[in-house]
């Protein structure tokens, strides 16, 4: 359940994150999916209980903006039609890997907040889709997008046995492997190789690890 996936999360998280001055946080999340774990992201961030779709009155109505992608363009229907925050989080259709389509639509939504770049950026348990379509090569463009475009970024990725337990899945259905499963030279420790490439490639600094989930992410 999102929740369960969140509760690692300090609630002190976002204002330890947030830029001088009255503006708010803005988040980009990647892969968002129907927008279950974005809503739960945003309150538990933002502090809304469950069930209420207001913020605490003593929080800014606009204290984060979460702008939230997913390639499946049903999904992102399904995310809009139930998001109890329109106001402060937004889903759009977005495959985040065709630079055609992300670089305008990325540069409209900072140039409507007077920003050139995303306070924080979220991918949650995506890392493994992208690594298995693209290979090692599109991991690292991936990576050195999101670190191009936000100041902190918080990824969830996929341990090994994902990667494997997915090629099994494809097989069980007489389909052909994922182009790139078996050439992959990242593997075994993914989270380390991810640290490894944010760290050294892309001039990040790894600034806090939040745990483990009881499914091992």
């Amino acid at each position: 359940p999102p929740e369960g996936r969140v509760r690692l999360l300090p609630r002190g998280l976002l204002s330890a994150l947030r830029p001088r001055g009255p503006r708010p946080l803005l988040g980009l999340d990647v892969g968002c999916n129907s927008g279950e774990l974005s809503v739960a992201l945003y309150r538990h961030l933002v502090d809304v209980p469950e069930g209420e779709s207001r913020p605490d009155p003593g929080a800014s109505r606009d204290s984060l903006q979460l702008l939230c992608c997913d390639i499946d363009a049903e999904l992102i229907r399904r995310a809009r039609q139930s998001c109890p925050f329109p106001d402060s989080i937004s889903f759009v259709s977005l495959d985040i890997m065709d630079p055609q389509a992300r670089g305008p639509l990325l540069e409209s939504h900072l140039e409507r907040f007077g920003r050139s770049a995303f306070d924080v950026g979220f991918c949650m348990s995506v890392t493994m889709w992208i690594h298995l379509r693209h290979g090692d090569r599109g991991l690292l463009e991936f990576l050195e997008f999101l670190a191009s475009r936000c100041a902190f970024l918080l990824l969830e990725p996929q341990p090994w046995k994902c990667y494997r337990a997915a090629a099994r899945r494809l097989r069980k259905l007489g389909r052909k492997d994922f182009e790139h499963f078996r050439s992959l030279s990242i593997r075994g420790d993914v989270a380390g190789g991810i640290s490894r490439i944010l760290t050294r490639e892309c001039a990040m600094e790894l600034v806090c690890s939040f745990g483990n989930t009881a499914w091992d992410r």
